[in-house]
């Protein structure tokens, strides 16, 4: 089969005016972005045709180091709506820069269920991430200069919680060492990188409503303490408008269109597994304002991106999905099987079975939510019949609607089994409003324990003496009524990445709490969870070229 960039090649895309013709945009309202790409301003959400429309999340079992499909089937459910004749969007993150020249190569989708044009998209595309990461490291410039500029006055930071991000995989920088070389070149101090996905900037602009709340979040930031043990924020340095002025435009998501040229929203990319894992709450809403039915997807497997929708992103947006799509692969269930992951594209109905044990325990925790739940076989070229039928037994047996994907090969043709389900359900059965694994009244550490028993299947959560003196703070300064953001491998319910299954009973260590009070959330690092990756020993980068004036190896 071809490859990804490919089969985007041969696709004749349309003027992004057309695409948001097609769906009701004032064409006079966007701002293009060349001919295929546009911002679309906020002012355009109408919560009234917001409570029309019907939103579905798609995630997935625990994933495979390859993913699962997700951003494909997504993609391809929303193709798959639109061949039956339903007005269909797809509301997605935008990748990455660190693992597209890391491990993954891409994040559009997938085959001939893509958002595009996807070197764009996987690349620099409107600029929003590095608007994210200027902001961010702007912040930092006028934190150390105003510390270097106001020492001799006797001001000082006791402690300086606020580091700086970049969009590059670059474990080199995890740490490091400021200031060196002399007086002239600053104070020194500790400081270091996340990747720019795991920044307090990217949840804001993923969680702010308009650019009003945005300002406020930015000005709440909390920086660091005084000499005297009060908190700073950026609003004391007075820089709250102009890091705003930096991210205005980023604020407005972009729309791009499919490989079938029906319309997508891509905006906002925090990982699931060291941040909150969705795209912004306002491409979500103006995908509904302008479709009946919206797609949308959070990262890694619904332990992390599913509790993070339902827990942050609709507790503070007030959505509220008709059904959850959860994604499960051969591979993946195989992987959870106990099979040898050399082996998982080996035929293996036992390893299939035993596997179940993780797609029961996704489901049981994403009904506890109050969801309708369907299943989606996303299929691979090695997928057998026999394979296949295990899970759909399994599904019927257990009363979940059940499809098979075939969307990355055959575009919304391969999706409209699983439409018809999607639709069916959702009039049939549609969720129940939400129930919230915590309430706001519960203090943090009820928060990340109820999430490490409930979804996890952890027996004890053990915080570290950093993290109860954080758990100090957080009491201190009034910010117990914010969700939690657990930050944790996304190959395990546990926090060893090679538990696989339905593991249970283990212990939960978390190590440290990072407060986040623009975004307002309270992130907890557990086990080994890192928030600026490495690159593999063989990166994607060495992949990527230009040949013959076109861009190889996104995918």
């Amino acid at each position: 089969m071809k490859s990804d960039i490919e089969i985007a090649r041969e696709v004749k895309l349309k003027n992004i005016s057309e695409i948001a013709k097609g769906c009701n945009i004032p064409v006079d309202e966007i701002e293009n972005y060349g001919h295929y790409i546009a911002k679309v301003p906020i002012h355009l959400i109408d919560e009234e045709k917001i409570k029309k429309s019907n939103l579905i999340l798609v995630t997935a079992i625990t994933p495979t180091k390859a993913g699962i499909g997700k951003t494909t089937v997504s993609v391809g459910l929303a193709l798959g709506l639109n061949r039956i004749g339903k007005k269909a969007i797809c509301a997605l993150r935008e990748p990455s820069l660190g693992p597209c020249f890391g491990l993954k190569g891409g994040a559009a989708g997938g085959g001939y269920a893509q958002v595009l044009p996807m070197d764009k998209i996987n690349l620099h595309f409107t600029g929003d991430f590095h608007a994210i990461t200027s902001a961010h490291n702007m912040i930092t410039a006028l934190l150390d200069n105003y510390m270097y500029q106001n020492q001799d006055n006797g001001f000082a930071l006791k402690e300086v919680l606020w580091n700086r991000v970049i969009d590059i995989n670059d474990r080199g920088l995890r740490q490091i060492i400021t200031g060196l070389g002399g007086r002239s070149n600053g104070i020194t101090r500790e400081s270091g990188f996340d990747i720019t996905p795991a920044s307090e900037i990217m949840a804001i602009l993923c969680l702010a409503k308009d650019e009003d709340d945005l300002r406020a979040r930015i000005e709440n930031i909390l920086l660091g303490y005084t000499l005297d043990n009060k908190p700073f924020k950026v609003k004391d340095l007075g820089i709250g408008g102009a890091i705003t002025v930096l991210l205005r435009d980023a604020l407005y998501p972009n729309l791009v269109q499919t490989t079938e040229n029906t319309p997508a929203f891509i905006h906002g990319g925090p990982f699931a597994n060291i941040a909150h894992g969705c795209n912004s709450i306002l491409a979500t809403k103006m995908a509904m304002t302008f479709s009946d039915y919206t797609i949308t997807e959070a990262g890694f497997g619904a332990d992390l991106g599913a509790e993070k929708f339902y827990n942050i992103k609709c507790r503070k947006s007030g959505l509220q999905p008709k059904l959850t799509v959860i994604v499960a692969t051969a591979q993946g269930l195989k992987m959870h099987g106990g099979v040898e992951i050399e082996k998982i594209k080996d035929p293996n109905i036992e390893g299939i079975a035993k596997g179940l044990g993780n797609l029961d325990r996704h489901i049981q925790n994403l009904k506890s939510f109050g969801q309708a739940v369907v299943v989606v076989f996303n299929k691979y070229a090695s997928d057998t019949d026999d394979e296949i039928d295990i899970v759909r037994n399994y599904c019927k047996q257990v009363n979940i609607g059940f499809a098979v994907n075939t969307a990355f090969v055959e575009g919304g043709k391969g999706a409209e089994e699983l439409a018809h389900l999607v639709v069916d359900t959702i009039e049939s059965n549609p969720s129940q409003p939400l129930k919230f694994t915590y309430e706001d009244s519960d203090d943090t550490a009820e928060k990340i324990t109820k999430v490490a028993t409930k979804i996890y299947g952890a027996d004890k959560v053990i915080f570290s003496p950093m993290a109860k003196k954080k758990l100090a703070k957080i009491h201190d300064l009034g910010y117990e009524k914010f969700p939690c953001c657990i930050a944790k491998t996304q190959y395990s319910f546990s926090t060893n990445p090679k538990e696989y299954g339905s593991v249970s009973g283990f212990d939960f260590p978390i190590n440290d709490i990072v407060i986040n009070a623009g975004a307002e959330m309270n992130v907890a690092i557990s086990g080994k969870i890192l928030r600026m990756p490495g690159l593999p020993k063989e990166p994607q980068a060495l992949h990527i070229d230009i040949v013959n004036g076109e861009i190889e190896g996104l995918s």
